[in-house]
């Protein structure tokens, strides 16, 4: 009776796999062949599209009316003008957005390398259809959710590198597939479950033909599965590679050093029939599940026999046509992908409800900035902390997974600043009854610095307060830009950004951030460039504000205001500058900078800042130093103790010579 079941099933898929081949057939005879060309331009117009932050501009070049790719920045063909792309190499290019899944489309792609780059969002699962791929590095990214099976498909591959990104859920097993596979990293990630190649007796075999798992990649000389949440023994099997890394896991051993145990107490061993697929009485099951394998095959078998006689019916009256339109896509594929969302993104972020904020803002009537993006409000807490509301002004039907998943991703990236030099986040709140989505950070009551600066007389800001600031805001800068890792960029840097304490000590808050995120054009198409929404020809003024040599840039204006004290908003930067220029070339005239209100500037102090102006205001953003040089140039010659400050007023002498007697 089984063989018979058996046989009929084996009968049933046959005739699937037959009907298929046909479709396949029909499909050839009806369509003439597509150029392949013109498939890698397609799927690379769809990575670009999946990019929403491109500070570095290297995707300008790539435009969809190229009929080939291979001039575009990062893409190699071969033959080398006129083939097919084979290597995609965007490696620290400070790209932010998703893998599109039209990434599956360059089948001819041999090395794909996308590392140091703030990719989020899952590894799609058409990367397997990559058959000639020899090299994957995603490493260093923010990408979540499991490893897709699929990456078992890509049989040619050598290398993969996917480490330092939030994947997690467990290993698959088919990566033992890839029988070329010389280096495999995958550390720094959360991934759990056990190794699959596991030293139970289930997975131990005496021949190495019977070998399971990652035990089958013979050609294997570098692993490093490295600080994750693994469990379980290491294989036997690959205790024998050289280049073998696992520390920092959960195993069940003392040979190498595991996480803390209180890491560790949640985590269990997956159960073995998910790692092998049960054992083999398991597989023969009742025959009852044989029939109903039989009738969901028979109604695929007339499913597909129904859609190709569709298929071949539109073809002829297409070409019969003849002047037929071509079909064009009205809905974007993000607005059909689902993206996975980690529940434990914001786990180490305070979440406030609308409630006590409500309660904190007197009901939301406290309003102290607004634009069509979000509104700004100031409350107090019940322990007496002043904070900033920033409520995200979005109609629920705009907000996608796209816009929540980055959303989530800026929450987390701002709640990792911690200098005394930027307002702290002192949390968030995301409600959907009613729709809400806020943050909160810590509010200097003293205002902004242009507003001292500008607003003002600026009498409370003398000149070595002038010069404290400075150095201030050149230390917070070094702090985020070569101290973080990854690096953080303030997106609109500007005097109106730096909020004072009632100490005058400079606190930057990014709210300009969060316009960008819920600008229109970004919820409509999910893209951004270099900080704004893309609406025709970007602003190269307004490029400058997302990357980190565009914030050294902004440090040389907030300079200059603070010299001069004469006004710099976006539109009139450009003026103040070249207005600067004029007398930044003879250290003669640095004096002629100086705002007329300031009296007893220290000429040395003004020579060390105005060189360092020069430096940061270079029309060439490559030439531009970094800020941990320009915050030491104005360490080392700027003084600002009090005895410098005491000789630069003379009415601070006489003051203290009548004091002291």
């Amino acid at each position: 009776m089984r063989r018979q079941h058996m046989a009929r099933l084996h009968l049933g898929v046959s005739g699937l796999l037959v009907v298929g081949l046909g479709c396949v057939l029909l499909a050839a005879a009806s369509e003439p062949a597509t150029v392949p060309v013109s498939d890698d331009v397609a799927a690379l117009i769809a990575f670009k599209r999946a990019i929403y932050e491109d500070p570095l501009a290297r995707l300008s070049d790539w435009n969809s009316s190229d009929t080939v790719p291979c001039l575009w920045s990062g893409v190699s063909c071969s033959p080398p003008l006129h083939g097919r792309v084979v290597t995609l190499d965007l490696s620290n290019s400070s790209l932010t957005g998703f893998l599109a899944p039209q990434i599956g489309s360059l089948t001819s792609l041999q090395k794909l390398l996308l590392d140091h780059n703030t990719l989020v969002g899952p590894i799609p699962r058409e990367i397997g259809k990559l058959q000639y791929l020899t090299v994957l590095n995603l490493g260093r990214n923010q990408l979540v959710g499991a490893i897709p099976s699929e990456v078992g498909d890509m049989l040619k591959i050598t290398t993969i590198d996917l480490h330092a990104n939030r994947l997690n859920g467990a290993i698959p097993p088919e990566l033992g597939r890839l029988t070329n596979l010389t280096e495999l990293r995958l550390s720094n990630n959360s991934l759990t479950g056990t190794i699959p190649g596991s030293n139970d007796s289930i997975m131990v075999t005496t021949s190495s033909e019977d070998r399971i798992g990652l035990c089958q990649l013979a050609q294997l000389t570098d692993i490093d599965l490295s600080y994750n949440f693994l469990v379980g023994e290491i294989p036997t099997c690959l205790k024998q590679i050289r280049g073998l890394s696992m520390e920092g896991n959960c195993f069940q051993t003392n040979d190498i050093l595991n996480r803390p145990i209180e890491q560790c107490e949640n985590i269990t061993v997956t159960d073995k029939d998910h790692i092998t697929g049960g054992s083999g009485d398991k597989s023969m099951i009742q025959p009852l599940w044989l029939l109903i394998v039989e009738v969901i095959v028979g109604v695929s078998v007339l499913s597909m026999l129904t859609l190709c006689a569709i298929a071949g019916l539109r073809r002829r009256k297409a070409r019969s046509s003849g002047d037929g339109v071509p079909w064009t896509r009205a809905i974007s594929w993000k607005e059909n992908t689902v993206i996975s969302i980690d529940d434990d993104l914001l786990g180490n972020v305070p979440k406030m409800t609308r409630q006590e904020l409500a309660e904190a803002c007197e009901d939301f009537s406290n309003i102290i900035g607004s634009s069509h993006e979000t509104v700004v409000y100031k409350g107090t807490m019940k322990d007496g902390r002043e904070i900033a509301v920033v409520s995200l002004s979005v109609p629920v039907h705009y907000w996608t997974s796209y816009v929540e998943l980055y959303f989530q991703r800026e929450v987390v990236e701002m709640a990792r600043l911690d200098h005394e030099n930027v307002a702290k986040m002192v949390g968030y709140c995301k409600e959907s009854d009613p729709f809400s989505r806020m943050l909160v950070f810590e509010y200097p009551a003293n205002g902004t610095l242009y507003e001292h600066l500008h607003d003002g007389e600026g009498c409370q800001l003398s000149w070595p307060r002038r010069v404290k600031i400075a150095l201030s805001i050149a230390r917070v800068l070094r702090h985020l830009h070569t101290e973080l890792h990854p690096p953080f960029a303030v997106a609109a840097f500007t005097s109106s950004s730096v909020y004072l304490t009632e100490e005058f000590s400079p606190k930057i808050i990014d709210f300009e951030r969060w316009r960008a995120l819920v600008a229109k054009p970004f919820l409509s198409s999910g893209v951004i460039v270099n900080g704004g929404p893309l609406n025709g020809a970007v602003d190269p003024r307004h490029m400058r504000f997302m990357d980190v040599q565009a914030n050294t840039f902004a440090f040389g204006v907030i300079l200059l205001e603070l010299i001069s004290g004469r006004a710099s908003l976006s539109k009139d930067t450009d003026e103040l500058v070249d207005w600067a220029r004029k007398h930044l070339d003879q250290p003669q005239e640095f004096i002629k900078l100086v705002d007329p209100k300031l009296k007893n500037v220290n000429q040395e102090n003004l020579g060390i800042i105005c060189n360092a102006v020069n430096l940061c205001i270079d029309a060439e953003p490559s030439r531009r130093p970094s800020m941990n040089m320009i915050a030491a140039i104005l360490e080392e010659g700027v003084d600002t103790s009090a005895a410098t400050a005491l000789r630069a007023s003379s009415l601070a002498w006489a003051q203290a010579e009548l004091a002291i007697s």
